[in-house]
């Protein structure tokens, strides 16, 4: 029989079997000749599934890579470089720190691989990184006194934690430090006014610096008048732990940890108009909120009596109140609620008399006084019924008091000489000591920095300290014998 030469067989591919087992044909052989042939495997796909192209991310995010049955590793990428090791088991997710990135553009991929070594790489995704930049959040530093042991800390919001503090300029009084980790402390022994520049770092490598100034007096910074100016806000209806450590009021927080807290402070009755009447004339008087001052006129020894005896201003700034000197009822006609029993002083009859009934005005007279050096002794400040959270969420509040009163405390007036109360009048659901737990802060150029009381206040004792800050004797009502708040002084307690 006739061999055939290679050159007379023709082939042609039959099928491919489930093993990768090709059968052909082969004309001039006889019938069918069948073997094994190497045939290549699927590549892997991968696509990034969270987050979605173009978000806004900060913080730790998490990037999320959607991935074929047969990938057996993923390697993220960052701009285009590797992010971390790769990872050989699902889920196929990478916990990225954004804040080791820098704000703005960037862009995210990833590259899926099999056991026999296809790789496929995903198309990229753009991400926007917004993290809080550094800051450096202390305003102002109290001031100290000669030979007298000092402690101020300075703190600083956003960037990456932990931060490293420093001197970039200028000096410090003698015998003050600044530490690392953000304390002035020491025993000043030179008295005067010191400017400098403080610098800090964070973990990331971002830095930033502010310029201060700290003055230390020769003396005792006991008087019979310590305070040249006093002001209360009152803000409405929370109890002390929806307040306190709250991210709704950020701002009032940062108060609160740079001045004084007084953490055991109660309210004395519920509704409000009680314990407006307690902070003004050391009685609750009424707990009929419908009460007017023109059906309410307070006749007893009250606030405004003592001020004026004693030759001192006194102003009643009410937001949204109708006019100058109104005595008449809530009012929604200018720019918001206005709630006559949150605003205490034209209640008294010495406030409604000839000459003094002026003093009652719209909240906005409050930004011209600051700006013309012109505030009175003592102010009594009502936001709206929004404002002090009486209406509105605690952020509303923790806002309008950013807004308003932080430029009142970085006045120069207060600066000088200057007290200022943040409280609330009453708990939302508390009876403890009457009106409930509530917070208090302590504000000013002569408070000890970021100082807890835990000493039991309350509003009495408020009415106590700004009048006899003034220089005041006579104390209304409870006020006489309630306790006093000169431990959140950095001075003798006048006598």
């Amino acid at each position: 029989m006739k061999i055939p030469d290679r050159s007379e067989i023709a082939c042609r591919l039959l099928s491919l079997g489930p093993l990768g087992v090709l059968a052909l044909i082969c004309a001039g052989c006889g019938g069918l000749v069948s073997g094994q042939m190497s045939v290549p495997s699927a590549a892997p796909t991968v696509s990034i599934t969270s987050p979605g192209s173009g978000a806004t991310v900060s913080g730790t995010l998490s990037v999320v890579a959607s991935v074929s049955s047969n990938t057996t590793k993923v390697q993220f990428e960052v701009d285009g470089g590797n992010s971390g090791s790769a990872l050989t088991s699902a889920p196929f997710t990478l916990s990225l720190d954004t804040t080791a990135l820098s704000n703005g553009s960037h862009s995210l991929s990833a590259a899926a691989s099999t056991s026999a070594g296809q790789i496929t790489s995903s198309a990229s995704i753009a991400i926007i990184v917004d993290n809080p930049r550094l800051t450096i959040s202390t305003t102002s530093f109290p001031p100290g006194q000669l030979q007298v042991s000092y402690s101020a800390p300075v703190a600083a919001t956003g960037g990456t934690p932990p931060y490293s503090w420093s001197l970039s300029s200028g000096g410090l009084p003698a015998g003050l430090s600044l530490s690392s980790s953000g304390t002035i402390a020491g025993i000043p022994t030179v008295a005067g006014s010191f400017s400098f520049t403080i610098g800090v770092k964070d973990n990331a490598g971002g830095s930033v610096s502010a310029g201060f100034s700290l003055n230390i007096s020769s003396g005792s910074m006991a008087s019979a008048a310590p305070f040249g100016h006093v002001m209360l806000v009152a803000l409405e209806n929370t109890n002390y732990a929806d307040v306190i450590g709250s991210s709704s009021m950020p701002y009032l927080n940062g108060l609160a940890n740079q001045y004084g807290l007084a953490t055991q402070y109660y309210a004395n009755t519920h509704p409000s108009i009680g314990n407006y009447m307690m902070w003004t004339t050391g009685q609750v008087l009424t707990n009929d909120d419908s009460q007017t001052p023109s059906t309410l006129p307070v006749e007893m020894d009250n606030v405004v009596r003592e001020l004026i005896a004693a030759g001192k201003s006194w102003k009643q700034y009410a937001e949204s109140i109708p006019s100058v000197g109104y005595l008449g009822g809530d009012s929604t006609c200018c720019g918001g609620q206005f709630y006559t029993r949150h605003a205490p002083l034209p209640y008294m009859t010495d406030a409604q008399a000839t000459g003094q009934v002026n003093n009652i005005v719209p909240f906005t007279q409050l930004a011209t006084d600051v700006s013309n050096n012109a505030l009175p002794e003592y102010a009594f400040i009502t936001p709206n019924g929004c404002d002090d959270a009486h209406d509105c969420a605690l952020n509303v509040a923790d806002t309008w008091l950013q807004t308003n009163i932080d430029p009142l405390i970085k006045s120069a007036p207060f600066q000088k000489d200057g007290l200022l109360i943040i409280a609330f009048d009453e708990s939302g659901n508390d009876n403890t000591n009457g009106g409930g737990r509530v917070a208090a802060i302590v504000i000013s150029p002569f408070a000890k920095a970021g100082y807890k009381s835990t000493t039991v206040y309350q509003h009495q004792s408020v009415l106590r300290l700004m009048l006899e800050g003034l220089g005041v004797k006579t104390l209304p009502g409870a006020a006489a014998t309630a306790p006093a708040m000169w431990e959140f002084f950095t001075f003798t307690p006048p006598s």
